[in-house]
């Protein structure tokens, strides 16, 4: 008699323990929630489990619901909109979510090999020139205290759009003896400065002792399309001068189709590059509007396909990013567009703009073979991840040929005036 009740008590306390763990490990997994999630229309997120007798309630069931049983629970997302979460137990509040339901989005994906010509605002300043005069060597442009980055935009009050547009300056400037009045962009600040050249000691044209350059040319790949207002973006990362290292500041540029004709293959150490062809005009596929730090975006002109997934997919947010397999889509032969795997090693979940957002390493054997891993002209190569548009490549790791860094898409989007998060969309200006 004494020994069943003792089975009794013991089996009761067991029970409740049971009990208690589940309501501690379902508020637990609750709790795990973020303050806010964000759901693309039509997606379901599993929230997995709750407390035993507790109650998940959505505030707005029409955009989105709650599904299952406090075992097995899921949200869908209905409509677009914003609603709350609330986990009750006796009917009193425990944790709220707020959730944001955006409308769906869909972008072509690129991967296409792209010629890029970048047209600078007014002149690019990339070095000094020494002059030999009676007085020695000297640089007007230096003495004058123009700096390396700096860019030229008029002279003598007169816009400067190309190299060949300074040069009748400095000759009538050298038949005067009048200085040079020159107006600067250093930065974002502008200012003015004056400028006398001078005439090297074995006779011959005046010079400023400036060396000066008005474009850049360079290759890479195409990144997305949007299928609505054909606005591209491409490269995931900023166009910056070869000597500055500082971003060319835009006047206007052309992207144009290219073929890889070969390629130097990567080391550790030594990163590999993509050597492309592409000259004439008549391949010019859009234009140049902005070059910023996630990519260059602008406008095509002409339809441009990969061949390869030619129909808009759904992006995914860098919080729906998660670690394991994907795929990018590049060109390693001609204007071949191929996809090739890769594995997401690391993702972060951002809230603001920020341009390395994955790593990511090649796992592909013939990409490893053919390029060594991640290569200089693969850069905007667009990551595909469950059939969904996640981000590009941007930056290969110079110790290890095979690792690089990833941009999340939504970000490049936004560059380009398509906001996904206030759904807003126009062209890239």
């Amino acid at each position: 008699m004494k020994k069943d009740y003792i089975r009794k008590i013991i089996g009761t306390f067991l029970l409740v323990s049971l009990l208690f763990a589940g309501f501690i490990q379902g508020i637990q997994t609750f709790m795990k929630l973020p303050k806010e999630v964000v759901l693309f229309q039509g997606n379901e997120a599993d929230i997995h489990s709750i407390p035993t007798l507790a109650q998940l309630t959505s505030t707005d069931s029409s955009i989105v619901s709650v599904n299952g049983e406090t075992d097995d629970i899921s949200i869908d997302a209905q409509h677009a909109g914003n609603a709350e979460l609330i986990l009750k137990i006796a009917g009193l509040p425990i944790k709220r979510t707020d959730v944001k339901v955006l409308k769906n989005i869909k972008i072509i994906p690129g991967g296409q090999s792209i010629g890029v010509k970048l047209n600078s605002k007014g002149v690019l300043v990339v070095g000094y020139h020494l002059i030999d005069t009676k007085d020695g060597k000297r640089s007007p442009g230096e003495i004058a205290g123009i700096q390396v980055g700096d860019i030229i935009t008029n002279i003598n009050g007169k816009s400067v759009e190309k190299m060949s547009d300074v040069a009748p300056f400095i000759q009538s400037s050298g038949e005067t003896g009048a200085p040079l009045k020159i107006s600067l962009l250093r930065g974002e600040k502008a200012f003015e400065t004056s400028l006398t050249p001078l005439e090297p000691n074995n006779g011959g044209a005046y010079r400023i002792g400036l060396y000066i350059r008005d474009s850049a040319v360079g290759i890479g790949t195409l990144t997305f399309i949007d299928p609505n207002t054909k606005t591209y973006g491409a490269l995931g990362h900023v166009i910056a001068d070869n000597d500055t290292k500082q971003p060319i500041v835009v006047k206007d540029g052309q992207i144009m189709r290219s073929n890889v004709t070969a390629i130097q293959k990567g080391s550790n150490g030594k990163p590999g590059e993509k050597l492309a062809r592409f000259s004439s005009s008549d391949d010019v596929i859009g234009d140049i509007a902005v070059n910023s730090p996630f990519g260059i975006f602008g406008t095509l002109n002409t339809k441009v396909e990969n061949g390869l997934m030619d129909k808009a997919l759904p992006i995914a947010l860098s919080s729906q990013v998660k670690e394991g397999p994907a795929q990018i889509l590049t060109v390693i032969d001609e204007n071949k567009v191929e996809a090739f795997d890769v594995e997401i090693v690391s993702t972060v979940s951002q809230k603001f703009p920020a341009t390395k957002g994955m790593i990511l390493k090649v796992t592909d054997p013939e990409l490893l073979k053919k390029t060594g891993g991640i290569i200089q002209g693969m850069s905007g190569s667009p990551i595909i991840q469950n059939k969904k548009l996640i981000g590009a490549v941007t930056h290969v790791f110079v110790n290890d040929s095979t690792s690089g860094y990833g941009v999340h898409i939504e970000w490049m989007l936004r560059e380009a005036g398509i906001d996904v998060y206030n759904q807003v969309q126009e062209k890239a200006s």
